[in-house]
């Protein structure tokens, strides 16, 4: 972990390790006790195909499965 400060422009400069481990690119989310870099892929696409790559269920079969453990969370 390395501290870091905006320089007169309000640009913020991110340590060579960073950059080289995360990339270039972030989306910068606002939460309540603070923010949160996350990074963007040069090619976001691939990087779902590349995160799901291994599921073997159908895009409805996960929808289905999302909206029965929303309803049983919320005490159907």
């Amino acid at each position: 972990m390395s501290d870091v400060a905006l320089d007169d422009r309000g640009r913020l400069t991110l340590p060579k390790e960073v950059r080289e481990r995360y990339g270039d690119r972030y989306h910068v989310v606002q939460l309540p006790d603070g923010l949160k870099l996350i990074p963007v892929a040069d090619d976001p696409l691939e990087a779902l195909r590349d995160e799901f790559a291994d599921v073997e269920k159908s895009a409805g079969e996960l929808r289905k499965e999302a909206r029965e453990a929303a309803l049983d969370e919320a005490g159907r």
